[in-house]
């Protein structure tokens, strides 16, 4: 458990376990903590690396706004920094926008990519998500103390009085218009996106998602030749806030980490 100098942040990571390296990007408020339940099944089979990102968690905040495409190049740094080489990385949530930005921003740096309750464009998300997502600023965050993303915050952060300005900040960021469907259709590597049945992601922008990574346009043929490099898990019985938590996640994960894929062309 360490910081590292990136990017002008001092950048919390923690390591756990052995083997390829595997780098793990919580959700929005949160920190490494967020993966707690499923963290011994990862470090089981990989050396995991867990990140808190700008403003969350044990690293502070600097002088600059949140944006995916920063705090993609803060990972890629951490990932250049620890000496990692070609890494898997997973993100959740805001993580999961995260992560798919490393992939896209640096490509040479990324095994595998794991995309867990994300869209590839801020249209993505429900109406009735993007409503409240409109909704999170100071005022917001204050009605938020004394839950557990808050208690853990209090708990961790170096500056504990930080936290509105992290709505205030995270707000802004979630209100900003994105659309990264040509980069990820773009993208040459692995990928695996996971969602739950009753998500924040409606089934057809999923369906879209996983379309644009090649997946869906055609049957994989008797010996599943045919089969895309990406892959699809759909984890029944879950939501967008029990996801991360549940076993059904790594037990969908480790196998796309661990069993041969055939390379895109």
């Amino acid at each position: 458990m360490s910081y590292a100098e990136v990017n002008g942040l001092r950048l919390w990571y923690e390591v756990h376990g052995t083997g390829r390296p595997l780098v793990l990007l919580h959700g929005g408020y949160g920190a490494v903590e967020m993966f707690a339940p499923v963290l011994p099944a990862l470090a089981g089979r990989r050396r995991v690396i867990g990140v808190d990102l700008q403003g969350h968690g044990r690293t502070a905040d600097v002088d600059r706004p949140l944006r995916y495409e920063s705090m993609a190049d803060d990972v890629a740094a951490l990932i250049r920094h620890l000496g990692l080489g070609e890494t898997d990385v997973l993100g959740y949530s805001l993580g999961g926008g995260v992560a798919l930005r490393v992939a896209i921003q640096h490509p040479d740096l990324v095994r595998r990519l794991v995309v867990v309750s994300a869209p590839c464009r801020r249209q993505g998300w429900y109406p009735e998500v993007l409503a409240a997502m409109d909704t999170q600023d100071e005022r917001t965050g204050e009605r938020m103390r004394g839950t557990p993303p808050h208690e853990l915050y209090a708990r961790v952060a170096p500056r504990p009085q930080d936290w509105p300005a992290l709505w205030v900040k995270t707000g802004e960021l979630l209100r900003r218009e994105y659309d990264w469907s040509a980069e990820a259709a773009a993208l040459a590597l692995p990928t695996l996106l996971v969602f739950a049945d009753a998500d924040s992601i409606p089934v057809g922008h999923v369906a879209e998602f996983f379309g644009l990574l090649g997946g869906g346009h055609r049957d994989a043929g008797w010996d599943g030749t045919d089969r895309p490099t990406s892959r699809l898990a759909v984890l029944p019985g879950l939501t967008h806030y029990d996801i991360v938590t549940s076993p059904a996640l790594p037990a969908a994960v480790i196998p796309f980490l661990t069993t041969q894929v055939r390379e895109p062309a």
